[in-house]
Parts: structure tokens; sequence; C-alpha cells
């Protein structure tokens, strides 16, 4: 795992990197699981980082139409998509972190190459994953929004919507892959205090 300070549309952030071999080219939900449990972390990183696996593995289930078992997880069951999944769960839970607001989500547009094939942006399990949630398509003709990424806010995030009265502490900057001119393509998370405002 490695971190690289970037910048994006001017905008100091950082990368986050893994550089691991690929050792199956698919693997189902019980694999995933089994990783995550015999893994070095703590309970509420194990269960938080299972319950957005298990979400994910529904919605494919009912995009593909197959049992849950027979789910391959091709794209999302890569290693850096495993890393990305447990790390923020790891990292979430060594910083204390008790609840999660969600603003409104940019799922892009356009379209995106898939294992199967050539699909409309938000992907099926996107749209699927989001339902309910509050999402908008602005910027760049591109995938803004992964399946992994819909997954994690989705199932960790207790609202979505305006910012909640909060006394900001300090603010971290997560880089996407593309460096777009006109809007940063970063992650933005604010970590503060609840003021108890109305």
């Amino acid at each position: 795992l490695n971190f690289e300070r970037v910048k994006r549309a001017g905008i100091a952030a950082t990368k986050f990197l893994v550089d691991a071999a690929e050792t199956h080219a698919h693997r189902h939900l019980h694999h995933i699981l089994e990783l995550i449990d015999n893994a070095d972390l703590s309970q509420t990183a194990k269960t938080n980082a299972s319950a957005i696996f298990k979400r994910l593995g529904e919605v494919e289930a009912a995009v593909h139409n197959v049992p849950i078992e027979r789910v391959h997880f091709h794209e999302v069951g890569a290693v850096d998509s495993i890393a990305d999944i447990v790390g923020t769960c790891a990292a979430l839970d060594s910083l204390g972190i008790d609840t999660i607001y969600c603003s409104p989500l940019n799922v892009g547009s356009g379209t995106v190459k898939t294992e199967h094939g050539i699909l409309p942006v938000p992907a099926p399990a996107t749209a699927a994953l989001l339902a309910g949630k509050p999402i908008y398509a602005r910027g760049p003709a591109v995938e803004l929004t992964t399946p992994t990424g819909a997954a994690v806010a989705t199932t960790l995030a207790k609202e979505f919507g305006v910012m909640p009265p909060m006394t900001i502490a300090h603010t971290g900057y997560g880089a996407g892959g593309r460096d777009f001119p006109e809007q940063a393509n970063v992650l933005r998370v604010l970590l503060g205090e609840p003021t108890g405002a109305p």
C-alpha cells in the first residue's frame, strides 16, 4: 500500500495505491468474507467491511438474476477494491468515527467499460445501490461513482443530504485516478464534532 501526494484541479490530495498481483480471476462472496474474517482487524472494521460486501453481493445477484452464492466479484473482488473497502473500514475505526453523513453523490455520465460490456453510467449495480439516495450528474462524461464507492457510502452513511451542524477539526482530500481541468476529482472528508444546533 502506498500513498502519493498529487493535485487534482489545483487541490492537494492523497492518492491511495495498491500494488499487488491478482491471484484469482474471480472471487465469490464467501472467499472475500473469509479473507476479512481472518484479517488482523478490529471487530468493528470486520463487521463493516463484511456488511459492505454482502450489500454488493445482494445487488449484483439481483442485477444478474443469480443466487448470491454464484455472484462473481471480478471487478469489485480485485485486490485493490478489497483494499479500498477494508482500508476504509479500518481507517474509520482507527479515527473513532461514530457517525457518517454523505452529501449527494455525483455519479458522472456517459458509459463505462466492464466485464459485461459497455454499460451506461451509473452502472446497473451503482444505480441499484443508490436507489432512494440523492444523486446528480455534472462534469466530464465518465463514471464518477463506482459500485465500490456506492456500496461504502450507502452501507455506512447514516444520512444523505446537507452537512449536519458540526465543528470541523480536520479536512482531508482523497484523489481520484484522473485529473479533470473543470473540477477537482477528489473525495473530501470533513472530520468534526456535532454541535447539537438545530
